[in-house]
């Protein structure tokens, strides 16, 4: 009996020295994660409705590095800027599985042009920030500045002009997309644009062009007026297309 008695005692020291041990132990632990339940976390309302305009920007845009993309998107929202998004997905571009940069399209350039349009003239350094949240190469805008011979600051209808320019090649095809960019008629409509905005695109490509006499320049826009005048003022890519094969190209 004494045995059993001294062994049960041993027994019982043993189970509290252990207790003391495990509660030192979790004394010195940190205390678990909290959990919560459905009810006690609050989500902001208007959180969900961001996330899904952000998701359909971003696949409309698709843009070549969304982390910069977005960065630039959530800056713009955020100050109520103009957002760097298109208003639909371009599924005429080439793929850029092929290519590490898709380059400037007639949709990111609208996208320019509602962000920086509202000003006549930009800065160099405001230009550049609204270019590479758009994803768009450097030597491309590198490229345009040095062609325009920009300094600091940027007119901004030449550099459009210029953009448009680098899209389509000739200086009608240049105006043909400057039309489809600023015009307000729906899309697939007529294009329709001022005629005092069409000849100080088409004056700035010719001049910077060379290869056009004066007085071929003043011919075209003397006989576009005149159409321009049956319009209201306004001016559509059919009227100078008609008119490039004789004096525009």
């Amino acid at each position: 009996m004494r045995f059993r008695y001294i062994c049960t005692s041993i027994s019982i020291r043993r189970c509290t020295a252990r207790t003391i041990v495990l509660q030192n132990y979790c004394a010195t632990m940190p205390p678990p994660d909290t959990m919560y339940c459905a009810q006690q976390i609050n989500i902001p309302p208007e959180l969900p409705d961001i996330l899904k305009q952000f998701t359909k920007a971003a696949i409309k845009t698709q843009p070549d590095d969304v982390l910069k993309w977005s960065a630039a998107y959530f800056s713009a929202l955020s100050k109520g800027e103009i957002l760097p998004a298109k208003e639909r997905l371009e599924l005429d571009l080439p793929s850029t599985a092929t290519t590490q940069t898709s380059g400037l399209s007639p949709a990111l350039l609208k996208v320019l042009h509602k962000q920086l349009s509202p000003q006549k003239s930009v800065s160099r350094a405001e230009l550049q920030e609204k270019w590479r949240g758009l994803c768009l190469p450097s030597d491309q805008l590198d490229s345009l500045f040095s062609l325009g011979n920009f300094g600091d600051v940027v007119d901004w209808m030449e550099f459009f002009a210029l953009g448009c320019s680098a899209l389509g090649g000739s200086i009608i095809s240049a105006l043909k997309c400057a039309c489809e960019i600023l015009t307000d008629d729906p899309e697939g409509s007529a294009a329709h644009i001022p005629y005092e905005t069409f000849v100080s695109l088409y004056t700035y490509l010719a001049r910077l062009d060379g290869d056009l006499p004066q007085d071929q320049i003043n011919s075209f826009i003397q006989n576009l007026q005149e159409v321009a005048g049956h319009r209201g003022g306004m001016v559509l890519p059919s009227d100078f297309t008609s008119l490039s094969g004789e004096n525009a190209e």
